[in-house]
Order: structure tokens, then sequence, then C-alpha cells
């Protein structure tokens, strides 16, 4: 019977503690959703409450604020990019393939991810407020210089690639060239006179930047001063 009452308080308990984490990730991924269409500013508790079917006190109560749904909001968003690009895995002894592999990928999760863009630019107006309190600030983009890092590594010792670049700057030049074109597609659509977002024009940035990134990175390229 005593046995039997334990397996009752434990089962209950898992109901709870299953019930109080879908409710967590319920508000989280409403906040998300909201945040990203109006903004930090405008994405009210009220709206997240009830976008998540939920109540304005249980924000509170696992967030403790609106700024810190927020964060919490940042937190998952990078999470998500660094679980998906621990998974690209590319082959390092095809410098050449693995740095195209590093750039599609890229350049598709941003495409994807229109949430994730705006969260950014969000973000950036706000000049990094609530992205420096992050608890794995230091580990976000890490993953992905460090991978660019061994590809250009193997690339020097197969004499492909140039031996003065810096990871960093690899990353950065695709990143901006992923983002720029995808956060800014719709006025630069309207300036050029074409749908930046069609396809062939998604296709064809795709291998313009993989072209310009090897360009740089060849080791018959000069370098700079």
């Amino acid at each position: 019977m005593v046995q039997a009452a334990k397996k009752k308080v434990v089962r209950g308990t898992g109901v709870r503690e299953a019930a109080a984490q879908e409710t967590r990730e319920s508000i989280l991924r409403a906040a998300t959703k909201v945040f990203a269409r109006y903004g930090y500013e405008g994405g009210s508790v009220e709206k997240i409450s009830k976008l998540a079917k939920s109540y304005d006190r249980m924000i509170y109560y696992y967030y403790g604020s609106k700024e810190g749904l927020f964060v919490a909001v940042l937190e998952g968003i990078y999470r998500r990019m660094d679980e998906a690009e621990l998974k690209m895995a590319p082959d390092l002894s095809e410098p050449v393939e693995a740095l195209k592999t590093v750039i599609r990928f890229k350049l598709d999760y941003y495409w994807r991810n229109p949430d994730f863009m705006t969260l950014l630019n969000t973000e950036n107006l706000h000049k990094g407020r609530h992205v420096s309190k992050l608890e794995r600030k230091g580990e976000y983009s890490s993953h992905a210089v460090q991978v660019i890092g061994k590809i250009l590594a193997s690339g020097v010792e197969q004499g492909l690639f140039r031996k003065d670049l810096n990871a960093r700057d690899v990353f950065l030049l695709i990143i901006s060239t992923a983002y720029f074109y995808t956060s800014n597609r719709y006025t630069l659509s309207v300036f050029l006179g074409e749908d930046l977002g069609a396809p062939e024009a998604v296709r064809h940035w795709e291998a313009f930047v993989i072209d310009s990134v090897l360009r740089i990175v060849r080791a018959d390229t000069p370098s700079g001063d």
C-alpha cells in the first residue's frame, strides 16, 4: 500500500512537471511570434498570454518580467541555430565543398527562419542590451567559427587556400551576405525592380556568394595590404 501511494505521488508530480513545462514552452512559442511581429515595445504581455492561451501572471511566474521573457526568446532562437549548425558536419577532407556546405547552410537557415531575422533586427535596435544577458552568449557562433577555421586549415594544408585568412573574417563575410539579402529583400525588390524572393533569384545569389567567397579564400588570390 505504501509503495502504491509513493508511485501515485511520483506519477502526480510528473504530470504537474509536464504540464508546467508545456506552459513554459507555449508561452515561449507565443512570445517568439509576438516579439517577431510587434517588436519588443509592441510585444505586450497581454498579447503573448492571449496567444499562448495562458495568463499574464504565468509569464511573470516563469520568466520574471517581459524582459526576462525576451531574453529567453533570444536564448531559444540562438540555441536552435547552434543545434542546427552542430548537425551540419561538412567533410573537412574536401575543404572547397565543405566551405560551400557552410555557405549554403547559412543562406538557407536565414531564409527559412524569418522570425530569427526579425528578432535580430529588433535586438540590434536595442544595441544588444538583451542578448548580452544570455547565459551561453560566448558559445553561440563559436561552433561555426571553429568549423570554418578547420576548413580553412585543411585548405591551407592542401595548398588550396591562403595562409593569412582569419576564420572570424570569413564567418562574418558569409553571414553578412545571408543577413543583408534576406532582411532587405522587400525594399531591394522594389528599388531594383525584381523579386529577390523568387526561387531563381535566391539560387543566383547563392551561386554568387559561393563564387565570391571562394575567390577570396583561394591560394592564388593576393592578400590585402
